[in-house]
């Protein structure tokens, strides 16, 4: 018999910072399985985002793409579902691993499209356990989607109720192969946790809001660990491939917390928006090390068809690349990608908050508004190295003119690309 092809699990914590593990702020949170399991992966020092906010980060995460590409673009579904719709020609990584005999669910959070024929069963999905992302949740009353049914909560904590359907999800499918994506809406607002989870952080002498944030992720991470421990006792480790991000920085909304060194945040293009944890784990497969080479989210696709030895010829080209070569810690002589990132409320304006990474060197158009449709940006770009300058505090644009040009055009080449990608009516049409 060939030898079965791996499980992947593909956890994303919503508005995460890289500061939020405990290991990262000398023990002001708790966050032991994750800090486990980061000790356990191969571990992406420079990993990227695709988008400062949520949902356009999801999109490329799931498809390799560029978020404009695949027609989501913003965050509200409600107020722009045009701009928040994955279209229908997009190929997801769960329709791939669907037609290969995998099984394929959704647990939490989609934010790629509402309406008939725009879920997750219509991209790829065997299962869905969740919501859309376009309603107001509470974490101890809410409203789920399983499958096509609606079902209304009020006696469980959502990131609990999360874990335990993973958990659900791993048990029904052990003896086939599967792909569990589990979305968690955690640290994501309303900030609201146990009163008592949220005390022990009090007593350190933290603000409400960052004692709640971290009783949050504390309860998710509790969640994560026993997710590991069934895969464990199911005797599945081995033949699973774990992989954990965040899908963006932390939500200035909520206050000021460590994050280190990082500038900006949610909504931002500087590191604080768009660097996130990034964690490879596959026992037996994959040693732990550190990678300080820069990867980014459209990369995720393309490296989990490789390691599941999957082929696959994209009807749409891919942005990403596999970095399966990073995982096994082995060196490419060829030239690192350029990596892009662009974001507004509304319809994109690629004048506003919008950059480009060249190795170490980063361009960024800065940040003007979170508010809808801005007006054509005239601030001068900036230019940053990064190795030297991880806090994007000096500004070497009139230092070093022909690199700012050069780089501040091909930023320009990109726009035009996503956007006429964007532009292009969906080919197929929902069922």
């Amino acid at each position: 018999m060939p030898e079965r092809r791996p499980n992947v699990v593909l956890i994303l914590a919503d508005d995460m910072a890289l500061g939020d593990f405990a290991s990262r702020n000398k023990g002001l949170s708790k966050t032991p399985h994750l800090d486990r399991l980061a000790e356990e992966s191969v571990w992406f020092s420079q990993a990227y985002s695709a988008s400062c906010v949520c949902a356009p980060a999801r999109a490329a995460l799931l498809t390799g793409r560029y978020p404009h590409r695949t027609g989501v673009v913003t965050l509200n579904m409600n107020r722009y579902p045009d701009l928040t719709r994955l279209k229908h020609e997009e190929t997801t990584i769960a329709e791939v691993l669907q037609a290969r005999g995998y099984v394929t669910g959704l647990i939490g959070k989609w934010h790629c499209g509402t309406g008939d024929g725009f879920g997750p069963l219509n991209h790829g999905f065997d299962e869905f356990e969740g919501f859309s992302g376009s309603q107001e949740l509470s974490y101890f009353r809410y409203s789920l989607t399983v499958n096509r049914q609606s079902v209304n909560v009020s006696d469980k904590y959502l990131t609990d109720d999360l874990s335990e359907r993973a958990i659900e999800f791993v048990r029904r499918h052990r003896d086939n192969p599967f792909f569990l994506h589990l979305a968690h809406y955690a640290p994501h607002r309303p900030l609201e946790a146990p009163a008592e989870a949220v005390a022990s952080y009090r007593t350190k002498g933290l603000d409400e809001s960052t004692a709640t944030i971290y009783a949050m992720i504390e309860i998710m991470d509790r969640g994560i660990g026993r997710l590991l421990d069934e895969l464990d006792r199911l005797k599945l480790s081995e033949q699973t491939i774990v992989i954990f991000a965040s899908d963006n920085g932390p939500d200035p909304l909520t206050g000021t917390r460590f994050n280190g060194q990082l500038r900006g945040s949610k909504y931002e293009i500087y590191e604080g928006g768009i660097r996130v944890p990034l964690m490879v784990r596959w026992p037996g497969r994959l040693r732990h090390r550190k990678v300080d080479e820069v990867v980014h989210f459209v990369d995720v696709f393309p490296t989990i068809l490789e390691l599941c030895e999957i082929e696959h010829q994209p009807k749409l080209p891919l942005d990403g690349q596999s970095v399966v070569w990073m995982l096994a810690g082995k060196s490419q002589e060829q030239s690192p990608p350029f990596r892009y990132w662009q974001w507004n409320r509304g319809e994109p304006n690629y004048t506003h908050n919008a950059a480009i990474r060249d190795g170490d060197w980063k361009l960024v158009r800065p940040y003007v508004t979170r508010r809808a449709n801005p007006k054509d940006s005239q601030r001068d770009p900036a230019l940053y190295h990064l190795a030297k300058d991880p806090a994007e505090q000096n500004d070497l644009a009139r230092h070093d003119p022909e690199r700012t040009v050069r780089m501040n055009r091909l930023l320009t080449t990109w726009s035009r690309s996503v956007e006429e990608s964007r532009m292009k009516e969906d080919a197929v049409q929902p069922e």
